[in-house]
């Protein structure tokens, strides 16, 4: 069976519609403002708003206000057009308000550029906001993008706990400004100390960091410091083992745990300053003598400060107390004895 289908007379006879005027006008005002966005509604109330300071005698333009009225918006609207189109004048790029009559053309800058000048919100206005739009500005980006997450916390907060990008970003920006916000120091301090977990991973990276500063000093100054203290030379091989772990732990990346690789380089070095002094007579010798010394200002600093009268004594005295002062006592005389016996010297009678 055969459909038979009638299909509409395309013949060349055929007339267009004629083009009605409002569908041109529309497709011109289109055009207009497809090439140059927000400017073209920026002239037109730059030259129809007066600029403060002008009387109705000198300038047949209106105030925002009545602008505004008749245009069937807010005042701040116009005005924000009004501002951005000041500041574009400002910057050279568009006539002053002054130079401009009701009805005239001029030549407007591309789409792009508006966002520059114009701030859709309110709130750029504020001391507040005009430091948000600085910020974004030295970023980089529009800072219409930035007033608004600036007015939408809960976002902010929602694209930080589901995005781990938006959470590093938001680190790296709150280390930038606490380093200006004295106050900020101080909040996120406390709220390291009361949450447990962030406590001890604070603790953890603060013995990193402290581990890899020791390879670094050494590294870096040439010394070491013996367990007793004291402060020498750097051998050259020990040095150069400092400066290998030290350029391991430098070419880590930032999300690389860098604390198994600071315990390896720490446990090293102190091994290898043990070693250093274990290898020389002199020094094994000078080591114990510095440690020896150490332990004796540090005995007898606490001796000194169980120094009481008698009536004190009285209320507080226990039997074991005495005992515990006579081994002591006796402990005291037998290092006295070995250490005269060593020089040479026999022990006095007592």
């Amino acid at each position: 069976m055969t459909l038979a289908i009638d299909l509409p007379e395309t013949s060349a006879q055929t007339s267009p519609a004629p083009l009605s005027d409002l569908v041109a006008r529309d497709a011109r005002e289109f055009g207009v403002y497809a090439r140059t966005g927000g400017w073209a509604f920026g002239l037109m109330v730059a030259r129809s708003v007066r600029p403060g300071g002008q009387s109705a005698d000198e300038t047949p333009k209106v105030p925002a206000k009545e602008f505004a009225a008749l245009a069937g918006c807010s005042p701040d609207r116009v005005m924000r057009y009004y501002k951005a189109w000041d500041r574009a004048a400002d910057g050279g790029l568009v006539p002053h308000f002054e130079e401009l009559a009701p009805g005239q053309e001029v030549e407007l800058p591309d789409a792009e550029v508006w966002l520059t000048y114009y701030v859709s919100r309110s709130s750029a206005g504020s001391e507040r906001g005009t430091a948000i739009a600085e910020a974004a500005e030295a970023e980089g980006i529009r800072p219409t993008k930035a007033l608004e997450v600036a007015e939408n916390p809960t976002a902010l907060r929602a694209a930080i706990l589901a995005d781990p990008s938006t959470a590093r970003a938001a680190r790296a920006a709150l280390l930038d400004r606490i380093k200006e916000d004295p106050d900020l120091q101080v909040e996120l301090a406390r709220d390291v100390v009361r949450t447990d977990d962030l406590k001890k991973a604070v603790a953890t990276e603060s013995r990193s960091a402290d581990r890899i500063g020791y390879v670094r000093q050494i590294a870096e100054s040439g010394q070491i410091k013996t367990p007793a203290g004291q402060t020498l030379d750097a051998p050259a091989e020990l040095r150069q083992e400092a400066e290998r772990h030290l350029s391991l732990l430098d070419e880590l990346n930032d999300d690389e745990d860098a604390g198994e690789w600071a315990s390896d380089a720490y446990d090293t070095m102190k091994s290898l300053v043990v070693e250093t002094v274990e290898a020389d007579p002199e020094l094994r010798v000078q080591e114990r003598r510095t440690k020896f010394y150490s332990s004796l200002q540090r005995a007898t600093k606490v001796f000194e400060e169980l120094t009481f009268d008698d009536a004190d004594a009285q209320e507080f005295y226990e039997d074991d107390m005495v005992q515990r002062l006579e081994e002591l006592q006796q402990a005291i005389g037998s290092c006295i004895t070995a250490l005269r016996g060593a020089r040479g010297t026999a022990p006095e009678a007592g």
